[in-house]
């Protein structure tokens, strides 16, 4: 706790392109321009998520204040008994869905990650809770959607980021903070798909040991409505980022078209 400040001061200063993003984005979620500090705090934010993740995975949420929003979402969802997909985003601490999984009666939370992500996250991990392995999907398998199904089926959510793609393909271009960004089709098609209900996860840091756990229902996602259910995403997230600007982990331009016209404006 008491190191996170100078490490986060060395990476403020240490990662230009990184500095970069956080301050362009805060800009659109803030509407002003962001001084240092909402820049350190943005990666601030970040960094103790981190931290409280494997402090979650070792020693459990006790010391923790979690408030919850909207588990009457999570019930009607589960109560249809179809399983239900929950959309998060780089947004908060999407890993305390699974910690809480652990500690609530009958509720297993299984999540969907890139190959890469999910390498990294079992090697940090196995050491802490080897459990959690069985509960990750790796996604671009051959296996991965019977994986997801075979889930569903047994009742249990599946959560999954919906906020950013690794490929430059199958993208949605929605007005997001003010300009236009490309969102993932994946996961609306997925949903879409699969037919089970979906939720909207956000997990908030509020300062110190403070969540705040927000589920909502979301649109339902029909393949002819996917690019819609895409636009729906798009405007909750950028109400969450509104709500709590430093809660989104974005340290990359997700704005390159809008970046590029600024740029040549400049020159």
């Amino acid at each position: 706790g008491a190191l996170l400040p100078p490490i986060c001061l060395y990476f403020v200063a240490a990662s230009p392109a990184a500095r970069r993003a956080s301050r362009h984005y805060l800009a659109r979620a803030l509407g002003r321009a962001p001084r240092f500090v909402d820049v350190y705090r943005h990666f601030h934010a970040f960094a103790t998520t981190l931290l409280d993740r494997v402090f979650w995975r070792s020693a459990g949420i006790a010391g923790y204040d979690i408030a919850f929003e909207g588990v009457d979402a999570v019930h009607a969802a589960l109560g249809e008994g179809r399983g239900c997909l929950m959309m998060g985003a780089h947004f908060g601490s999407f890993e305390l869905a699974q910690v809480l999984a652990c500690a609530i009666p009958r509720l297993d939370v299984d999540v969907l990650m890139q190959p890469d992500n999910a390498q990294k996250f079992t090697a940090v991990m196995r050491g802490v809770d080897p459990s959690l392995e069985r509960h990750v999907i790796v996604l671009g398998r051959p296996d991965t959607m019977l994986r997801v199904r075979d889930a569903l089926a047994a009742g249990h959510m599946v959560g999954l980021l919906a906020d950013r793609s690794l490929r430059d393909e199958d993208l949605v271009r929605c007005r997001f903070l003010g300009a236009d960004a490309d969102f993932p089709r994946g996961p609306f098609k997925l949903a879409a798909a699969l037919g089970a209900p979906v939720l909207n996860f956000q997990s908030v840091w509020r300062g110190g040991r403070r969540y705040t756990v927000r589920f909502e229902r979301a649109p339902a996602a029909s393949r002819a409505g996917v690019d819609a259910a895409v636009a729906a995403y798009a405007r909750w997230l950028e109400a969450a980022c509104r709500d709590a600007p430093c809660n989104w982990f974005n340290f990359y331009d997700f704005w390159p078209a809008d970046t590029r016209r600024a740029a040549r404006a400049a020159a």
